[in-house]
């Protein structure tokens, strides 16, 4: 209030621009910008108190507020004072619309501008890209009649990415290497995010090798893009040399990315020590994202009492934290521990999801508690709206054949609203292989034949159950079609630390 009583009082003595702007300016970027609209309004009605940086200003501020009615009155107010041919509020004008992601109203604006700059096709082409127009986003780019600049080249390469337009986003690295004759460590990270989420794994390492500078985001990608394509012994070395290198230092997402890595290949020890490694950290806690990625790596691993422990240790548990310690518990046969934990959840008020329930659908199936999953299973649907998934019915088929019930498991997919897909068939068919059911396997071959999904370990179980029966021409012809439909068991493999090595 003070500030504003301030600035009215310099309205009064000194009403010009270039005493009022700055203040405006400050107003914008300060953590109140609704000052800053105060103080425009207050220049208004001072004819020679405002320039065409007042308008910006205020645009910008209306951007910070998500404001479009008065970011539609500043429009108006500039096109009446014609002030609207002004290439920077041109510009301020269509990165407003950018913002309310109205890509209409910027479209509209950047197709009045009689000679748009880098800034308003830049502006334009992000519009695009954000908005899911990104196959328009690189039309657009491609018709630009000025030079792009590395922001420029930034926003088309994320549009590249959602394409996965590997050529075409090879030809703007091309362009960069060419064009710039500085290095550009944002651009250099858009180009490396651009391969790796294209799946070119060398493109990325080749890049990742050569870059003059790079920082933690550099670091995150390249950890990140190994672990979610399935190097993950490359995502843990990597992180490994970030450490001993020091080059940056690992944040979140870095901490997370290795996690996940260490998770899928059950590297306990480097887990560990990743860790350790975050309790060393004055900004970094084993809470929030870190702590349930820490979660799913120890119930992964298969140590419960350190899942449990840092599950424990949260300061605030959410439904990803509930969800994955519930899942870990019944995946590793703690049924009866998994019930326990589901009652705590509700008590501290936490509604469960999808995920929860295919935790508790799983724990009811390895503990053979037939009732208190179909209880589970119908809570899912009437009490909490749940529409279940293809692993829900799997998981009920599941249940069902443990506990040998095949009749009613086949009851149960027979009244599916939906077609049963491969793993539903798949539940059962394992069942039939316990318990022994040659007619039933016939039915259940039939039913793979007419459905999607169906994996290839599947087939494999269902020609094991032939040969469990004698029946080796039946198991031979299962393989035969394997074969046919270019389906191949990969081969094992298995991971063993030795040291800090995988």
């Amino acid at each position: 209030m003070r500030q504003l009583n301030q600035i009215h009082a310099l309205l009064v003595k000194n009403p010009k621009p270039q005493v009022l702007n700055p203040w405006l300016g400050y107003l914008t970027n300060s953590s109140a910008p609704q000052n800053a609209l105060f103080l425009y309004n207050q220049m208004l009605h001072h004819p020679t108190s405002h320039s065409h940086y007042t308008f910006t200003y205020a645009l910008k501020a209306c951007c910070l507020l998500h404001s479009p009615h008065k970011g539609q009155e500043i429009q108006a107010h500039v096109t009446k004072s014609g002030y609207i041919s002004d290439t920077f509020i041109q510009n301020s004008l269509l990165h407003f619309y950018v913002i309310l992601s109205d890509i209409v109203s910027a479209t509209r604006v950047f197709d009045s501008i009689p000679v748009p700059d880098v800034v308003s096709w830049t502006s334009m082409i992000s519009g695009l890209s954000k908005c899911g127009f990104v196959e328009e986003a690189i039309v657009k780019f491609m018709s630009m009649d000025v030079k792009p600049n590395s922001t420029t080249l930034v926003t088309v390469l994320s549009s590249c990415s959602t394409l996965r337009a590997l050529k075409f986003g090879k030809a703007v690295h091309g362009h960069f290497l060419r064009n710039f004759q500085e290095r550009n460590l944002i651009l250099d990270n858009a180009v490396l995010d651009f391969y790796l989420r294209c799946g070119s794994l060398a493109s990325a390492r080749h890049l990742f090798v050569n870059m003059p500078k790079r920082d933690v985001v550099s670091w995150t990608s390249m950890v990140g893009g190994y672990a979610q394509r399935g190097f993950c012994e490359e995502a843990v070395k990597l992180f490994q040399q970030l450490l001993q290198g020091g080059e940056a230092e690992p944040n979140e997402a870095t901490i997370v990315n290795v996690l996940s890595a260490c998770s899928s290949i059950c590297a306990l020890s480097s887990g560990q020590q990743v860790h350790s490694y975050i309790s060393t950290l004055r900004d970094l806690t084993a809470n929030g994202n870190v702590g349930n990625a820490l979660i799913n790596m120890y119930v992964k691993c298969g140590n419960l009492e350190m899942a449990v422990s840092v599950f424990q240790s949260l300061e605030h548990k959410d439904i990803i934290s509930w969800s994955t310690i519930i899942c870990g518990l019944a995946m590793n046969g703690h049924g009866i521990h998994v019930l326990q934990l589901f009652s705590s959840m509700l008590v501290n008020g936490v509604s469960p999801d999808g995920v929860t329930f295919l935790g508790l659908l799983s724990a009811c199936s390895h503990a053979g508690l037939v009732n208190q999953g179909l209880m589970f299973f119908n809570a899912m649907k009437k009490v909490y709206r749940i529409v279940p998934e293809t692993q829900h019915y799997a998981c009920l088929v599941d249940m069902y054949g443990r506990a040998g019930l095949l009749e009613e498991a086949e009851a149960f997919i027979k009244e599916m609203p939906t077609e049963a897909d491969g793993p539903v068939w798949g539940a059962l068919l394992n069942a039939c292989k316990i318990y022994g059911n040659e007619e039933m396997v016939e039915r259940i071959r039939e039913g793979l034949r007419n459905s999607a999904g169906v994996s290839t370990g599947t087939y494999a179980l269902l020609s094991n159950a032939y040969a469990k029966h004698d029946r080796w021409d039946d198991s031979n012809k299962v393989r035969d079609e394997m074969r046919e439909m270019g389906l191949k068991a990969p081969p094992g493999r298995s991971w063993i630390e030795i040291g800090p090595s995988i």
